[in-house]
């Protein structure tokens, strides 16, 4: 069979084992092992755990569950409520000032947990009540909590960017960094949101009030003396301090990200343990629970994803894709637009995680060869990426919201974020733009930049030479 039909194949078997129902670790590994036995040397079935293993035994990859383990700690603490009723305090005199409050918690909870799921779970449960006790609509109150949530795959620690640093052989430190202004940019945009959405709701209360005398609790305003504002700073500040140091650690070059995301794990733990006495092992088990389940989970999908990569490269066809690429001579931005709008797609399908490692070795060769900076990239793809944890059928942002909230319809959840996305392809039009931030310089203790594990195409190569020689 050529190698054209061999990746036809390929792909409409990964597509069946996708929507049967599947996991998605076990999908891409079933699918793998069945044409290595078919189209591959029966040795090579030999090597499949040792070659998984030894690149699943990677320093860089060692930060996930660590990073996981520090948002779960603070995700089963009352750090989110308390950080989104400081936040209230301060920002109550702000017109929708409540919806504002919402965004920036959530994007100081993302860039502290670094995980969308829990960002939306831990700020919503808190939020999402609040906003409809004072009469805000159920479908911007789900929708400005599913959106804001998204910040945690851009903002620093992300799970994502570390898997495409990794994936792009580049420096985390550089995307990490490169992540922040796009993800400030964001924060405001949906800030701005905020305010004009209260704006049409409250003028539409006052209409209402003015025709019938109805009132709603929208018109009502909250007040906080100052002393009410600096009574809650004190359960919020130890983990901005917490935040704050993790990002001095490692953008000063004290630790490396592996390092750092340990120092904030175990940070997490203490803070936890003295602010709200969560220290005994009953209630330490949920939080290990947690990282255990999300770590295992991911790992999974990681090795798998680096198997599934390897066999395409054995079979040249993602070679074979990268080079009929190259060859439509595309011009560099039509190129772009081709290849975002593919990982648009998949996103509606798949989480950020399987998108990155199963298109990494197809789609980054073209791109360099195109001159495209790979650190830049990372950061588009990621905004991009975005719209899929809001974006039905998959939407994993609006299933949580769902969970936190299951009074408020399914249809009026997605249509409450509708008028965000729509707001916000205009933020991700201008992502695409050639951008300082691509040149951001990255430093560690050796001033050399943080040393990044191979894999995805380079990994894939290396493994069919090995497989070969044998």
């Amino acid at each position: 069979m050529t190698v054209l039909g061999i990746g036809i194949s390929y792909g409409l078997a990964t597509l069946f084992a996708m929507f049967s129902g599947m996991p998605i670790a076990f999908a891409l590994g079933a699918v793998a092992v069945v044409f290595m036995g078919i189209y591959m040397p029966a040795a090579s079935l030999d090597t499949v755990t040792q070659n998984v293993y030894e690149e699943m035994a990677s320093i860089t990859l060692l930060s996930i569950p660590l990073f996981i383990l520090k948002g779960a700690a603070i995700g089963k603490s009352r750090a989110g409520q308390d950080l989104y009723s400081a936040l209230h305090a301060w920002l109550h005199r702000v017109p929708g000032g409540l919806g504002v409050a919402n965004v920036f918690a959530c994007a100081l909870f993302a860039a502290m947990a670094g995980s969308s799921p829990a960002t939306c779970s831990a700020i919503g449960s808190a939020g999402i009540p609040e906003m409809r006790k004072r009469g805000y609509s159920g479908g911007f109150a789900a929708g400005i909590i599913a959106a804001g949530g998204t910040l945690g795959i851009l903002l620093p620690p992300s799970i994502t960017m570390i898997l495409f640093a990794v994936a792009a052989e580049k420096s985390l430190g550089r995307l990490f960094l490169a992540g922040i202004g796009p993800g400030l940019l964001l924060v405001t945009l949906f800030g701005a949101y905020a305010v004009i959405r209260f704006r049409i709701e409250y003028a539409a209360a006052k209409a209402v009030y003015a025709k019938t005398g109805a009132t709603s609790p929208i018109l009502t305003r909250d007040d906080f003396t100052m002393a009410e504002r600096f009574n809650v700073l004190p359960r919020v500040l130890p983990f901005v301090l917490l935040l704050t140091g993790v990002m001095i650690a490692l953008y000063g070059g004290y630790a490396t990200p592996s390092e750092t995301a340990g120092l904030g794990g175990l940070l997490a733990l203490a803070l936890i343990a003295l602010i709200y006495s969560v220290w005994r092992p009953s209630d330490l088990a949920p939080i290990l629970k947690s990282t255990i389940r999300d770590s295992t989970m991911l790992m999974m999908i990681i090795g798998m994803s680096l198997l599934y990569s390897y066999v395409m490269s054995y079979l040249h066809i993602s070679q074979s894709v990268a080079e009929s690429i190259v060859a439509m001579h595309l011009p560099r931005w039509e190129l772009l637009a081709a290849i975002l709008v593919m990982v648009v797609v998949l996103g509606f399908f798949l989480p950020p995680v399987s998108i990155i490692l199963m298109t990494a070795p197809i789609i980054l060769p073209p791109l360099r060869a195109a001159n495209f900076d790979i650190i830049w990239f990372g950061v588009v793809m990621t905004i991009v990426m975005e719209m899929g944890l809001i974006h039905p059928p998959v939407g994993l942002n609006i299933f949580v919201i769902r969970n936190v909230a299951p009074d408020i319809p399914l249809m009026e959840v997605i249509w409450g974020h509708a008028a965000i996305r729509a707001s916000d392809d205009g933020r991700r039009a201008g992502a695409v733009l050639p951008a300082g931030n691509c040149d951001v310089p990255a430093r560690s203790r050796d001033g050399a930049g943080w040393r990044q594990v191979s894999f995805g195409a380079g990994w894939a190569s290396h493994r069919v030479a090995r497989t070969r020689a044998r």
